[in-house]
């Protein structure tokens, strides 16, 4: 959301200032510091800019018939049928204009706490009822099938006003990254039963972390003045720019009849083909198990995916303890103090506390066909492979390094499409901590197109993994090597800049 003139004037001049006072790196630093302000206050909705609720309801809103049309092919499950009905009372009116920029928002009304339900009353309120799904009633797969299939059947009866809202369509998503994740997910079906266009997606920050909406413009919290915000919001994702973003396919394998609690993001699969160009370190079971899924900020393993295993355990077993982001985050503190994050039990073997002992890992680079074996630092207890400029409510621990930093090291510089992961290391909660402030930068190990990790199991019988914030305990053999492969998928998402 725009700020005020006077605001960016100020700011630009003070910046000037004090860049003629100070050392560049001291500048760095007042400069995020004053951006992080501004984000606040427009997080907050003070903004000068008064969008009037009526003809925002015209760029947005659908005709009636056709918003019924989506909404009965969605309960009955049955586009053709939908389709058929009304069309055909279409047929008998006068045929109606699409609107400038027809929107769909899906909310996830169990996230935010108690923002949720009231912002999906305030959403049908500014646009319609038929136009805005509470994602415990309406599943997105559902609408992608049923009520664009609608739209599409439509439109190829010579409905021109079908047409255009399925092509001109913009979605926005009321949720955290999970959330919005699943929506891409679903939304990816379109390209591979090639039912383009795809409809670009914008946020409404409604999670604990909510990396994506910052890393696309959209906040990193649901605003203090969230009724005109949500106003604003929705008119500047009419004409918003649209962005890429890189996703990216895991596949874990492992020895059969291991019980894995896989979480939403990652579903059984039959076929379960591994890069034969690489050798394994362990031995290989004659049948295996194979999960795969879909991530679009990180991948971890390791100790951070232990507490946020537990912290996941802890808010399903007691609900009532998390009725917030900052409540969320305040648990997860205090659960991470007593999981060895910040001090190893004594009990433990010490030669056991590194991920060394249980992971081998290779990457590809871009352009590149051959497996590279990275070494894995002996001090890191947790490896995040990061997709976003984001992490963990809005740090950035791969930080900014210098050209020629970047050049020493072979890497460059991050984007969200670049087709590479940034693979970094956290050695202990301290470490993590001083990460997390952005004092330090994590430990830099790689960055990768394709990278497959190796656990051998030892001494531990399990190891914990996450993805986008969805952790799980994964099972380990001593006589069989499991296996995680992640590689990005061919297909880019559409996103919506709210910048």
């Amino acid at each position: 959301m725009d700020s005020p003139t006077s605001t960016a004037t100020t700011t630009t001049a003070v910046e000037s200032s004090t860049a003629a006072a100070v050392d560049s790196s001291t500048t760095t630093r007042i400069v995020a510091s004053r951006s992080s302000v501004i984000d606040s206050l427009r997080g907050c909705g003070l903004s000068g800019v008064r969008i009037d609720k009526e003809v925002l309801r015209k760029k947005l809103v659908m005709p009636e018939y056709l918003r019924r049309a989506v909404v009965d092919a969605i309960r009955s499950k049955d586009a053709a049928e939908a389709c058929d009905r009304h069309h055909n009372s279409a047929e008998l009116k006068v045929p109606e204009d699409a609107p400038q920029c027809p929107m769909v928002v899906f909310v996830n009304s169990k996230s935010g706490g108690r923002h949720g339900p009231v912002l999906k009353e305030r959403l049908q309120q500014l646009i319609s009822e038929e136009q805005v799904f509470d994602l415990s009633d309406v599943k997105p797969h559902e609408f992608v099938r049923h009520g664009l299939g609608c739209l599409e059947k439509m439109a190829i009866l010579g409905d021109l006003c079908a047409k255009e809202c399925r092509e001109k369509m913009r979605i926005m998503v009321a949720g955290g990254d999970g959330t919005v994740g699943w929506i891409l997910g679903s939304l990816a079906e379109l390209l591979k039963e090639a039912r383009q266009p795809v409809p670009p997606v914008g946020i409404i920050p409604l999670g604990t972390g909510n990396d994506l909406s910052r890393s696309f413009g959209w906040g990193g919290s649901f605003p203090f003045a969230w009724k005109s915000a949500v106003k604003r919001s929705l008119d500047r994702a009419v004409a918003g720019p649209l962005c890429r973003l890189d996703s990216w396919q895991v596949v874990v394998s492992m020895a059969e009849g291991q019980v894995v609690d896989a979480p939403y993001s990652l579903k059984a699969t039959e076929e379960c083909l591994l890069d034969q160009d690489l050798e394994v370190e362990g031995r290989l079971p004659e049948k295996m198990a194979c999960y795969e899924g879909v991530f679009y900020n990180y991948f971890s393993i390791g100790m951070d995916a232990q507490v946020a295993y537990g912290f996941h355990h802890l808010r399903n077993e007691k609900p009532y303890l998390a009725q917030g982001p900052i409540a969320n985050k305040l648990i997860y503190s205090g659960y991470s103090c007593t999981q060895g994050w910040f001090l190893t039990p004594c009990i433990n073997d010490p030669s056991l506390r590194g991920l060394k002992n249980i992971l081998r890992m290779h990457i590809k680079k871009v352009n590149c066909s051959e497996w590279e074996q990275i070494p894995v630092p002996k001090s890191v207890r947790a490896i995040v492979c990061l997709n976003l400029h984001n992490y963990g409510s809005g740090r950035n621990p791969w930080g900014n390094p210098t050209a020629d930093y970047l050049e020493k090291r072979g890497f460059v510089e991050a984007h969200v499409d670049d087709g590479l992961l940034e693979i970094f290391g956290l050695k202990q909660g301290w470490h993590a901590s001083f990460v997390m402030v952005e004092l330090i930068s994590a430990k830099h190990i790689a960055q990768a197109a394709a990278i497959r990790l190796e656990m051998r199991g030892g001494e531990w019988r399990d190891s914990f993994l996450q993805m986008d914030g969805e952790p799980w305990k994964q099972p380990m053999s001593r006589e069989y090597s499991s296996f995680v492969e992640i590689r990005r998928v061919p297909h880019q998402s559409v996103m919506i800049s709210g910048e």
